[in-house]
């Protein structure tokens, strides 16, 4: 028998337009350290400039909000995976730091958008008993997207240029952008939602480990792929085959993670990230050994799935009418640290690559003791 939230048509329209996201971001990150390498000749200062630049546009996610007064919010959706696709089908074109900055810019808009989008659009469609549950079967089938695109990469690489494979993805993801328009997956039923920036007291500790979350995703996006093909000398091949092992593994443990949260909560749940994220960064300063610095990469991974805790619990405190605008906040709050940290960071590691690691152990540190004020059953106040 096919589940109840199978059969809603946003619920197939976001796993539609959730996989055209992955593959775009998988694409991307899979060949951009490679590509900025051993193409464009970038070094640590660039990577962290161009991190930055690809979090602009998450910081300025709260403009969404505005934006939903003229269009509905599954148009935009769409539109954000036609621009994601547009970025990365030109990104092989233009292969010099300038282009990357445009590309990147234009592709970062996409995803940052869709990523907002998507999260309002659950919260809103699904219940609290469901939205754990959705969250997770979103992340098992970006997983399946993931090992797609990992393969795809592994067998095209000896055979295709950086450039004829970003045209092909990027042209994949423009024509499901496209087709995304034709449908009309909302209904009439929802809560309306407010049209304006919300910003309340209540919701501190959403906000707060929101904006630690993005502090820490950082440090992991921007220098930990590059930790491996700087110092340990990781082929396109190598990291390909880690982004496999890697969502292989979130394919069986992501469907865990919903049932985990709807049984023991969320501050189970995040507590155990932050502590497993702690060790985690601080063996990425010190590590030598190849083959266990793959074995944490891997375990970062996995671990930073277990942040869908901190939207669900914004569920059970939020007034319905806030999600679209909250979460379009909460986004930006999650790139404050987003836009800065890259660039610090690169500058950092010019002195000690060590150091950027030791703040994620530090930054895990102070989200596991905040985690704590997490009720056990949270509810609306």
């Amino acid at each position: 028998m096919v589940p109840a939230h199978r059969k809603e048509g946003m619920y197939s329209y976001l796993i539609v337009l959730t996989i055209c996201s992955t593959i775009g971001l998988q694409c991307w990150r899979t060949l951009f350290d490679n590509f900025g390498v051993n193409v464009v000749g970038l070094d640590g200062h660039h990577v962290g400039i161009l991190q930055s630049i690809r979090e602009i546009p998450g910081f300025l996610a709260l403009l969404v909000t505005y934006v939903l007064l003229i269009i509905k919010e599954h148009r935009l959706a769409a539109l954000s995976i036609l621009f994601m696709g547009v970025g990365i089908f030109f990104t092989g074109l233009l292969p010099s730091f300038t282009g990357l900055a445009i590309t990147t810019m234009v592709m970062s808009f996409g995803f940052h958008y869709y990523e907002t989008c998507s999260q309002s659009l659950t919260l809103q469609y699904f219940d609290k008993q469901t939205s754990p549950i959705i969250f997770a079967e979103q992340q098992q089938f970006a997983a399946v997207a993931s090992i797609f695109v990992g393969i795809s990469i592994f067998l095209m690489a000896p055979f295709l240029s950086y450039q004829a494979i970003f045209i092909l993805f990027g042209f994949l993801i423009i024509s499901c952008g496209i087709w995304a328009f034709t449908k009309k997956p909302s209904k009439q039923t929802l809560v309306p939602q407010k049209k304006k920036m919300v910003i309340k007291k209540k919701y501190w500790l959403y906000y707060f480990l929101t904006f630690m979350a993005g502090a820490r995703r950082q440090i992991f996006m921007a220098f930990a792929v590059f930790l491996l093909v700087k110092k340990f000398g990781f082929s396109v091949q190598d990291i390909t085959l880690l982004f496999l092992l890697n969502n292989a593994i979130k394919f069986f443990i992501n469907p865990l993670i919903g049932r985990f949260i709807l049984r023991f909560g969320e501050r189970k749940l995040l507590s155990m990230e932050y502590l497993v994220l702690i060790l985690v960064f601080i063996a990425y300063a010190f590590v030598e050994s190849k083959m266990l610095a793959g074995v944490l990469y891997v375990l970062d991974h996995i671990f930073f799935s277990f942040a869908m805790g901190i939207k669900t619990y914004f569920q059970k405190i939020a007034d319905p009418r806030d999600i679209a605008a909250s979460a379009a906040v909460g986004f930006t709050i999650n790139h404050i640290a987003a836009v800065i940290l890259p660039v610090i960071g690169g500058l950092l590691w010019m002195i000690d690559y060590k150091i950027p690691f030791l703040a994620g152990a530090v930054f895990s540190f102070i989200s596991l003791c905040l985690v704590q004020f997490i009720p056990s059953h949270p509810k609306k106040e």
